[in-house]
């Protein structure tokens, strides 16, 4: 087929991810260029999230390039992905995916004495902190992954938590004090993995698409991407999901959380059906275990 054009984020991080992309499809045999691009989130990346409120904030400006016919393949971060898919696209493909964990660099959770000072741009990140850490004094953080890495040697934060995948694929393992449990610190929706969107009556590039994709992997984010939805939320309030398959059942675990982390509501459901699955943790969590009560969260329309 022709070349392909991969529609991406700018950033040196989803540069790196677009590039490994790239490097899978020349496997292949298939030839492809990035289209490299500003989104939203990267223009304002002095305004929070929870300020910036709408989701899709690093994917709208990509996938609006393949709707147009500007690129041919939309390679996201599966956690920057809106909870819902634009019509005309289809989520194509999630290779294999990397640790969904959180890290902390700086300092570990049992070296941090109270009082201490732990950045985050994440209402989640903050809220489960909070959670276990009340004394913790959690400060905002914007910014791209070497500006994150500098903000822990600064004199006034003792660390900073980040997506351990990230770190990862950027070769700074050396940067990570500790991987946080994922029982207890339940990842963002899609963390750790990379999501591919093509346009919905491609069929030539979906085929493509195809040979990247790990079954496993796309079968556990699309139940956490269930979850999100049913739930109605962003990256603005405090949830988390993390799927994972075991001798052909799913399991995911769920979170949802106060602003504050005072309180919080947690469950795991298995089954074979990741959208099934998604929407019954949701509701359990809101409906049924008061989650829709939570402070900061409001029972979507």
């Amino acid at each position: 087929m022709s070349e392909l054009r991969l529609a991406t984020r700018r950033s040196p991080l989803a540069l790196v991810q677009a590039t490994l992309v790239q490097r899978r499809l020349h496997d292949l045999g298939v030839d492809s260029v990035l289209v490299a691009l500003e989104t939203r989130g990267d223009r304002e990346a002095d305004v929070s999230l929870d300020q910036l409120g709408a989701q899709g904030v690093f994917a709208v400006e990509v996938q609006r390039a393949v709707l147009n016919g500007e690129a041919d393949v939309a390679v996201h971060s599966a956690k920057d992905l809106p909870s819902t898919t634009p019509d005309g696209l289809t989520l194509a493909c999630v290779p294999e995916r990397l640790d969904a964990a959180d890290a902390l660099i700086g300092r570990s959770l049992a070296g941090l004495g109270p009082g201490a000072t732990v950045a985050t741009g994440s209402a989640r990140r903050r809220a489960l902190l909070l959670e276990r850490r009340p004394d913790l004094r959690v400060v905002g953080l914007r910014g791209n992954m070497a500006t994150r890495f500098a903000a822990a040697s600064r004199s006034d934060i003792d660390a900073v938590v980040v997506a351990a995948a990230a770190v990862d694929r950027l070769e700074q393992n050396q940067l990570i004090v500790e991987r946080l449990d994922i029982e207890w610190f339940v990842p963002q929706v899609g963390q750790g993995a990379l999501a591919l969107e093509v346009r919905d009556d491609d069929d030539e590039t979906a085929k493509v698409m195809a040979e990247l994709n790990v079954p496993d992997a796309l079968t556990a984010v699309l139940a956490e991407r269930a979850f999100l939805e049913e739930l109605g939320a962003g990256c603005s309030v405090p949830c988390g999901a993390h799927a994972r398959m075991s001798d052909g059942r799913l399991s995911l675990s769920g979170v949802m959380l106060s602003v504050d982390g005072a309180r919080s509501v947690r469950g795991v459901v298995t089954g074979e059906d990741p959208l099934a699955l998604g929407r019954d943790l949701a509701r359990e969590l809101r409906d049924e275990k008061g989650g829709g009560a939570l402070a900061g969260w409001q029972r979507p329309s």
